[in-house]
């Protein structure tokens, strides 16, 4: 069913889908979304009838028109109109609610007998049994006037100004204003089966599965695609119009600002996703991407072949870049400011970020690039020009993220924006707004600062347990652990609203007043490292939000800022870098060293991030005790004999004696009882005997004797420190 600017699907499953302008939260289905058996879009509002004969109405509802009279039963048809509502009931009576200036909301007596119904932006058709029709409301056109013989008819539908109606012998009658032709049936009027008509254009399917159309086609909403075969239901909206095909497919032509014509094509696989002006970038998971919004004047919606081996997308207000998996980056679409032009050499980037008119580039070694647009100096990047771990990009300021967990901003300063609040420091993640900045500690608060006209740099209380930041025109946006968004700001388009049910989202990104989300399966369950690690064999686990610590050839290891739990994944040469931010599912498993690990279906970079620093430990701390659930009994295990906290999948710190055991492993003394076994990486040295140093390496265990013995794995040479030679 099409709206003024939005439609509303129903599939097989009795489940509604719905996209396109979402300005009164018209495109939210309310939930249970199930047991639908019709559905009607209004202008700004919706209609569900549900199996039990009961209406389910949301979106605008100024007039009330989303307010269903009571009793809500007995209905078995529903209309929306532009500002008000139809229901028809079983016993063949019209409720009608809403708008109601030119009385299309006045039954006319008797108020029995009818059958079906319809409803337009001020008038209303109701159609008998006896196959005459009853009009009503606004009749300045003679829209409510019926032509005679008023008899025979069998299927009804109110247009703006007009109505048509279609008789029993497959004719089409319609009257009201013409000023566009949408009275004007084309011949040969026969053999038609179905009628729809909205604003200045009307519609008709033939029998034979092809559509007719007329009246204004000044946006395509006329021009019916090919082939013109197989459809099987047509509905119309202000100037666009909607064929669903007997293969179950819908085409969608004319107007199309507000997305109402871009039908949703299978919506899965997304591991990545960026908002543009007025564009979308996602990343899907075998490296390609797809692009689509209501513009595409400047090629920003068309990616450039070949369309592979995509690690991650950014979108700027009419461009978009692309980061190739070999540090290249693709870039397309506007370049009047030279925000297209990546800069040579073109590789060695890590990631990208995209403002309104500038770029920025992060290289792997920490330097930025930024070109484009520079007119407030958002593309001068202050010196040091080194130690960079993330950027984001504003309309016209930049944000850069030190390794040390520190802020840089540049640019355009006039709202405080570049201004970094004290203290400046533990921040793991950026986003930069239109004029406002976001920043995410290392415990999960989100420090915000700039413009605050909307309040979007009022963070909402508690202001923990967030993971990931997405910043827009006068509103914010985080996921918070559990996989929920919490938005804040100015809500006047219910871009702050996450859909129901707000759960299971793992990425988030917004622009302007839109915002845009990538979901998990809603039958999995978002968990923290810690309760992942408790999780009985074979469990599948959806982790967000978490850190990369370690990377080795076969897995890679992530843990929760707070240094609380870490854990293994096991996925060889992963695209990302120590410090990315990631999510996960995958399967829970234990190996045959006690070790408790996960194998992923699925692992998605959510952004850069600063490097996990250390933990310092003693050998004895090193591995720790159990960290089981005292229910089920499954968790961690800790060392034999080991103390405090377990700290096995963190990484850690300690000094001591070197003492070589072969070349890929050494053993480390401290003074305490415990001789810590440390194993290297092949291609890295181990120390000399007697060598005092100290040692990076994420804790670990292995099973000597029947025992838990702990373990640390070095990452790289550089882990090693020397401090004393022997």
């Amino acid at each position: 069913s099409a709206g003024a600017y939005h439609v509303v699907g129903r599939m097989p499953n009795g489940s509604l889908v719905a996209w396109g302008a979402n300005t009164n939260g018209q495109c939210y289905i309310p939930e249970p979304n199930s047991r639908f058996v019709s559905v009607s879009a209004g202008g700004f509002h919706n209609l569900g009838l549900k199996s039990d004969g009961s209406i389910v109405a949301w979106g605008r509802n100024d007039y009330s028109q989303s307010s269903v009279p009571l009793p809500n039963s007995g209905f078995i048809a529903v209309a929306a109109g532009f500002l008000h509502s139809l229901g028809l009931r079983s016993d063949g009576s019209i409720a009608a609610w809403g708008n109601n200036d030119y009385g299309q909301c006045n039954v006319p007596f008797p108020n029995t007998d009818f059958i079906a119904v319809s409803a337009s932006r001020y008038h209303s058709l109701g159609l008998k049994s006896d196959g005459s029709i009853v009009a009503w409301g606004r009749n300045d056109y003679g829209q409510c006037s019926v032509p005679t013989p008023n008899s025979g008819f069998v299927a009804i539908a109110a247009g703006d100004l007009h109505s048509i109606a279609l008789k029993n012998d497959g004719s089409i009658v319609a009257w009201g204003f013409n000023g566009n032709g949408q009275c004007n049936v084309p011949a040969p009027n026969s053999g038609f089966i179905a009628i729809a008509s909205s604003w200045w254009h009307s519609l008709a399917l033939k029998s034979d599965g092809g559509i007719v159309a007329w009246g204004d086609n000044s946006d395509g909403g006329c021009t019916v695609p090919s082939p013109n075969i197989g459809f099987a239901a047509i509905s119309t909206g202000w100037h666009y119009s909607l064929g669903l095909k007997s293969d179950g497919s819908i085409a969608a032509w004319g107007r199309s600002d507000m997305f109402q014509c871009n039908v949703p094509p299978p919506n899965s696989d997304f591991t990545a996703v960026s908002m543009g002006g007025a564009h979308v970038l996602g990343l899907k998971s075998d490296g390609s991407i797809t692009a689509f919004g209501r513009d595409n004047y400047y090629g920003q919606c068309s990616v450039p072949p070949p369309n592979t081996d995509f690690t991650a997308v950014a979108a700027g207000f009419e461009h978009s870049l692309g980061l190739k998996s070999g540090g290249s980056i693709i870039a397309w679409g506007n370049n009047v400011y030279g925000q297209c032009t990546v800069p040579s050499p073109n590789s060695g980037f890590t990631a990208v970020a995209a403002g309104s008119y500038h770029s920025l580039g992060l290289r792997s070694n920490g330097s930025v690039a930024a070109w484009g647009n520079n007119m407030y100096g958002q593309c001068t990047v202050p010196s040091p020009n080194s130690g960079f771990a993330a950027v984001a990009a504003g309309t016209y300021h930049s944000l850069g993220l030190k390794t040390d967990g520190s802020v840089v901003a540049w640019g355009n300063n006039v709202y405080g924006q570049c201004t970094v609040p004290s203290p400046n420091s533990g921040f793991v993640g950026v986003a930069a707004g239109a004029c406002h900045s976001l920043g995410l500690k290392t415990d999960g608060s989100v420090v915000a600062w700039g413009w605050n006209a909307g309040g979007q740099c009022n963070v909402p209380q508690p202001n923990r347990g967030f993971v990931t930041v997405a910043a827009g025109y006068t509103h914010s946006m985080g996921i918070k652990s559990d996989g929920s968004v919490v938005g804040w700001g100015d809500n006047n388009y219910g871009q702050c609203s996450a859909p129901a049910p707000n759960a299971n989202f793992a990425a988030v990104d917004t622009e302007g007043f839109t915002a845009v989300g990538i979901k998990l399966d809603d039958a999995l369950s978002f968990a923290s490292v810690a309760q992942a690690e408790r999780y009985p064999n074979n469990s599948t686990v959806a982790i967000a939000g978490s850190a990369v610590s370690a990377i080795f050839s076969n897995s890679f290891y992530i843990q929760s800022y707070d240094r609380v739990s870490g854990i293994r994944v096991l996925k060889p040469s992963p695209k990302f870098s120590e410090g990315s931010i990631v999510y996960l599912v995958g399967t829970v498993k234990t190996d045959s060293n006690s070790e408790r690990y996960i194998d992923p279906s699925m692992v998605v970079q959510i952004s850069t991030g600063r490097q996990v620093q250390p933990w310092g430990l003693s050998n004895k701390w090193i591995g720790g005790a159990d960290a089981v659930d005292s229910g089920t009994g499954w968790g961690q295990l800790g060392v034999d004999g080991g103390l405090g906290l377990n700290n096995i999948g963190l990484l850690v710190k300690t000094t001591g004696k070197a003492k070589p055991i072969d070349s890929t492993s050494f053993t480390l003394y401290d003074g305490s009882p415990v001789k810590l076994k440390c194993v290297v990486p092949v291609g890295v040295s181990v120390p000399s005997n007697g060598a005092y140093v100290s040692v990076v390496g994420v804790s670990s265990c292995e099973l000597v004797g029947g025992k838990v013995q702990s373990l640390l794995r070095v990452r790289r040479q550089s882990d090693i420190v020397l401090l004393k030679s022997p």
